[in-house]
Order: structure tokens, then C-alpha cells, then sequence
């Protein structure tokens, strides 16, 4: 296991200064405009994004099929594609929330001026992450299915059905009469950690059924 997520990892570091550059051109661009909350879940994404090219790197060294000889499981293979999401997810709220608080810093933004707003931005980041995992998992199971190349058309559709699913359930809070206030929001944010935990869970056994069954050798 730990040497499947190292492999990824590894493949991955000669994109990680381009990462962090296409980060620093969106601090410019995002923060000013949508503020630094807005970047720092713009980080998470775009990070957790990072493994559809594990995927493409699979694919393109025939990595699965070489795999299948190996005393590796396809349950590893699953488990571990899931761990690099969450360590992508990871790196990119950190990097949000680093080159966020500077650039924040910067625009004169304020928000290092009360406990609050630090609270709100550690808050930020922690929903950058649950978010980013949540967009993340949706992919995998398309990826599995239809390889790197094929999924990134269908990429759109991993953030449509998340945003779908949260614009729905706001809309039935709303209904039933809930107010979004910041105690609301607070309590959302700490059941967003079993959330993320449930949709995994589905997204990994979805993952497993469509990887069981393709035939590689």
C-alpha cells in the first residue's frame, strides 16, 4: 500500500512548482475579486485535481496491467488512489490557506484583525478540504471506468453532481425554514468531516465494483 501512494506521489512531483505558480497567478486574480475564502477552496479543487494525472501516468505506462503480476490487490489499488486524493486535498487547503493569509494580508483585507477571522479562515480550510475530497472521489469511479483520457470529458459532471446535491439540500433547508446563520454554518462545517467520511465510502466501493470487473490482462 504505502508503496502504490509513494509511486503517485513520486510521478507527481515535476508538476508540483508548476501547481504552485498556477496558484500564485490565481491568488492575483481571486483574491481581490472573490476574497481569500474563494481561493482557498479554489486551491483545495484544483489540487485534489492533481489525480487524474496518477490516472493518465497509469495509463500511459501501462501501470495496471503490470500491476495485476504483482502481490498487489486491486483493493490497494482502489484504497491507495483514495489516500493520494486525500493527501492532494491536504496540500492544496495548506497552500491555500498560506498563500491566501499572505496574500490577504497584502490587499489589506483584514484578516488578522480578530479572532473571528482567523477562526473563519482555519474554518475555510477545513471546508476547502472536505470539498475538494467530496469533487476528488467523484472522479475516481470515472477514471477507473473510462480511463484518464475519456474522463476528463466527464469531469464537469464529478463537480455538477456535488454542487447539485449541496444546492438541493440548501434549497430544502431553506423550505423547512432554516436559517443560515453562523451557528448554522458552524455546526455544518463540523458534520462535514462524516460527510465527506460517508460520500468516500460510497465513491470507494463504487470504485472497487467498476475495477473488479474490468479486464486488463
Amino acid at each position: 500500500m504505502k508503496s502504490l501512494i509513494l509511486k503517485d506521489l513520486y510521478n507527481i512531483g515535476h508538476n508540483a512548482k508548476s501547481m504552485i505558480f498556477i496558484l500564485l497567478i490565481l491568488a492575483f486574480a481571486l483574491i481581490p475579486s472573490s476574497g481569500v475564502e474563494g481561493y482557498i477552496i479554489m486551491s483545495g479543487i484544483l489540487c485534489s485535481m492533481m489525480i487524474i494525472t496518477t490516472f493518465s501516468f497509469d495509463d500511459q505506462s501501462k501501470w495496471l496491467k503490470y500491476a495485476m503480476v504483482m502481490p498487489v490487490t486491486r483493493k490497494d489499488i482502489v484504497i491507495s488512489k483514495f489516500i493520494v486524493l486525500l493527501i492532494f486535498s491536504a496540500i492544496g487547503a495548506v497552500i491555500g490557506l498560506v498563500i491566501g493569509a499572505i496574500g490577504g494580508t497584502i490587499a489589506h483585507q483584514g484578516i488578522f484583525s480578530s479572532i473571528n477571522d482567523m477562526l473563519t479562515l482555519l474554518f475555510t480550510g477545513a471546508a476547502s478540504l472536505m470539498i475538494s475530497e467530496i469533487a476528488g472521489s467523484m472522479s475516481i469511479p470515472l477514471l477507473f471506468k473510462f480511463g484518464a483520457e475519456k474522463a476528463r470529458i466527464l469531469m464537469l459532471v464529478s463537480c455538477l453532481i456535488p454542487a447539485a446535491i449541496f444546492f438541493g439540500i440548501y434549497k430544502l433547508f431553506i423550505l423547512m425554514g432554516v436559517s443560515f446563520t453562523d451557528q448554522t454554518i458552524f455546526i455544518l462545517l463540523c458534520c462535514s468531516p462524516f460527510l465527506a467520511l460517508v460520500w468516500n465510502f460510497f465513491m470507494y466501493k463504487i470504485s472497487y465494483a467498476l475495477f473488479e470487473g474490468k479486464e486488463l490482462l
